[in-house]
């Protein structure tokens, strides 16, 4: 089994990334396959609506086919293949980072025209990283995606964030930590019940 997880973040190795890992490494330690993928920084278009994906039903975007720095299609094609999908992003003014939504409204749109919802049934889970405020709305505005895509959604035994603001900070706060690793385990259990 594999699970893929998408850093929305344009800190590369931030705290977005370190939560990421920690579930990672949770998931890791039952088996379960894992890679990181990279959403913030990377180029990831606004949806055109061209229809195309819908005529094509393939689940994935040619209304930039031929952009070589989108790499939606690329993600797609993993996330499809992975039986779990965990989308982490820092909170910048309240919300999710502009790269993740835009991921979500192209990722969505073209998952659900791919001749049904393509992560349906996958094992998912959202993660916000926030330095205040605003993790609950990042964690709705993933858990939009995954509820519209038909997805089985994975909690720890707390909302899935941890607090930080500096590169590390998230260390320190133990409970986050913990919800992290919880949140590994469950997955990890409930992927295992669903893949048996």
């Amino acid at each position: 089994m594999k699970v893929v997880a998408l850093n929305g973040s344009p800190k590369k190795n931030g705290n977005t990334s370190i939560a990421l890992g920690i579930v990672c490494e949770e998931l890791k330690k039952e088996g379960i396959e894992t890679e990181i993928l990279q959403v913030g920084g990377k180029i990831f278009n606004p949806c055109k609506v061209c229809l195309v994906c819908r005529k094509e039903k393939d689940g994935f975007c040619h209304g930039y086919k031929n952009d070589s720095n989108d790499v939606l299609n690329q993600y797609l094609e993993k996330i499809y293949e992975a039986q779990g999908l965990i989308i982490g992003s820092p909170v910048y003014f309240g919300s999710l980072t502009p790269e993740t939504k835009a991921f979500i409204d192209r990722a969505g749109y073209c998952s659900r025209g791919g001749g049904g919802n393509l992560i349906r049934r996958k094992v998912c889970a959202p993660l916000a990283v926030v330095r205040r405020q605003g993790a609950g709305a990042t964690i709705e505005q993933i858990n939009n995606f995954f509820a519209l895509g038909e997805a089985v959604v994975t909690y720890s035994s707390y909302w899935n964030m941890a607090i930080g603001k500096d590169t590390g900070d998230i260390l320190n706060d133990t409970e986050g930590v913990d919800t992290l690793k919880k949140l590994g385990i469950n997955m990890a259990w409930l992927l295992k019940k669903i893949n048996a």
